[in-house]
């Protein structure tokens, strides 16, 4: 059973005095395209938190955003008072010997004064740090599964569309019955109407043999119907669990699918076949859309 590269996944993990919500979401990519936003107290860890995530989504456009949520209030940031009396000195210096007078609002001259704000550096203690892991791990639980729900409707869907493309070729063979007769006939009629040009029938005969020959698709209906039978395989059972790099070898499968498409209504030379043919390659178009999501 295939698994989708498209999911999301949401986890929530709480400390006595901070709440903490990681949001993963992925979208198809050729290889792992990993994006971390976490606050910037967790920038350490995410080191740590790459590994697993590549473990287990292995491709795709992958972004994470951690927000962490104060439950009980805390001071951030206290008033610089040292700094700030260093200033108020040498502004009073300088009117002093400049001959100014003083501020009228000491607050708002001071308080506009470079680093007047002292910022506390935030520290994460252990609990916080295995809250904020689990709520990862939850994330990361809820996309796989979200990856998994996604890999069985595209399952169906292929399914769906991969029985159309046999069911089309099964209606080639009444059209195909019919077409060598009448590609012999009207060469034949044709040549009659050139009365005035003697020829050999014998190797008339030999040359509309090649020609009908090099029209013949039995080949290409057959490889057709194995890359059928083999992307289907492919696909694996609908209750088996996801196979990983099956979203390259199903690109694979549906070129070499394409390419018999391709031949046969380059060989087919009948209107009805090569309108069976359109429809098949309608339905393949939709297929290698939906196998760029596939893991």
């Amino acid at each position: 059973m295939i698994s989708s590269m498209t999911g999301f996944g949401r986890g929530c993990a709480q400390t006595p005095s901070k709440r903490i919500k990681v949001e993963i979401k992925s979208l198809n990519s050729k290889q792992l395209d990993l994006s971390l936003r976490v606050p910037a107290s967790y920038k350490e860890m995410e080191v740590a938190l790459r590994t697993p995530i590549a473990a287990a989504l292995e491709r795709g456009k992958v972004e994470v955003f951690a927000t962490v949520e104060n439950i009980v209030p805390e001071a951030t940031a206290t008033v610089n008072v040292e700094l700030l009396g260093v200033y108020k000195a040498q502004i009073e210096d300088m009117a002093a010997r400049l001959s100014l007078p003083l501020p009228q609002d000491w607050y708002a001259v001071l308080m506009r004064m470079p680093e007047a704000m002292k910022m506390d550096v935030a520290t994460v203690d252990e609990e916080e740090t295995e809250a904020f892991h689990a709520a990862c791990r939850e994330a990361l639980d809820a996309l796989v599964e979200f990856r998994r729900r996604e890999g069985r409707k595209l399952y169906g869907f292929f399914v769906e569309k991969i029985n159309r493309i046999a069911a089309l070729l099964k209606e080639v063979e009444p059209l195909e019955a019919e077409r060598v007769p009448k590609i012999r006939e009207r060469l034949e009629d044709q040549l009659s109407r050139l009365q005035s040009i003697e020829y050999d029938k014998g190797r008339l005969e030999q040359e509309l043999i090649f020609y009908i020959e090099k029209l013949d698709v039995n080949e290409e209906k057959l490889r057709l119907a194995t890359h059928l039978n083999y992307f289907l395989e492919t696909l694996g059972a609908e209750d088996s669990y996801p196979e990983s790099g099956q979203g390259k070898k199903l690109g694979f499968i549906a070129q070499e699918i394409g390419r018999e498409i391709n031949t046969l209504g380059s060989k087919s030379n009948h209107a009805g076949m090569q309108k069976i043919v359109v429809m098949m390659k309608d339905e393949l178009e939709q297929i290698k859309e939906q196998v760029l999501n596939v893991l």
